[in-house]
């Protein structure tokens, strides 16, 4: 995975993220695992490590920087792959990462990672979203490929803490699922994300509970 160095350091510097030479390794590390798993567990579509890099990994370096503070306790709610939670805990190795997936072959690989790269701050919980009760609720919420924004927010909302934020890593911007939303739920803030390498929309939703909010619109 050496070879992908000089692409993964361009493409974090295009996207003003800081990579030490350990994070890089660690990524990297995280690649070729990724790339190896898949072919048994079908983590991903995408078959080929270099397109891997470009549509996971800096894909996912792209909201490493809006998804809340470094000492804000973080879930990534059906996290498949690890995606964005690994790329996440990498950038952030003080952030405490919660990755939840029912998948049961998905956590194994998730758990591989997290103690063979090693992560200490990433755990790994095999349960439903709805299932999931945690000693802590989180201050932020991340998702990549839930299937609507209100279903992400109606199965997660019980874990998010008072003030917390949902952040929902989309394409096209849904405006059918932001209209869908209910009405207690506030989008906070549309950011548009200019991934190195990739023509396509991508955006991030960032959503908060009205009430937390002081009622405001």
């Amino acid at each position: 995975m050496e070879k992908f160095r000089p692409r993964l350091v361009q493409a974090a510097a295009q996207l003003s993220v800081d990579l030490t030479v350990a994070q890089q390794d660690l990524l990297l590390e995280y690649l070729a695992l990724f790339a190896r798993w898949n072919k048994a567990y079908n983590l991903s579509a995408v078959r080929d490590p270099a397109e891997m890099l470009e549509r996971h990994i800096i894909d996912s370096l792209s909201v490493v920087n809006l998804c809340g503070g470094d000492d804000e306790p973080l879930l990534d709610v059906g996290s498949g792959g690890g995606l964005p939670g690994i790329p996440l805990a990498i950038v952030h190795p003080a952030r405490s990462v919660s990755l939840l997936d029912s998948n049961g072959k998905k956590t194994r690989f998730l758990f591989q990672v997290a103690t063979s790269l090693p992560l200490p701050n990433v755990a790994v919980f095999n349960e439903r979203v709805e299932a999931h009760r945690p000693q802590q609720p989180y201050a932020a919420i991340v998702s990549r490929a839930f299937a609507t924004i209100a279903d992400m927010v109606d199965g997660s909302e019980h874990l998010l803490a008072p003030g917390g934020r949902f952040y929902a890593m989309k394409g096209k911007l849904p405006e059918d699922e932001l209209s869908a939303l209910a009405k207690g739920i506030k989008v906070e803030r549309v950011h548009p994300l200019s991934v190195p390498g990739c023509d396509a929309d991508r955006h991030l939703i960032v959503l908060s509970r009205a009430e937390d909010r002081g009622g405001q619109a």
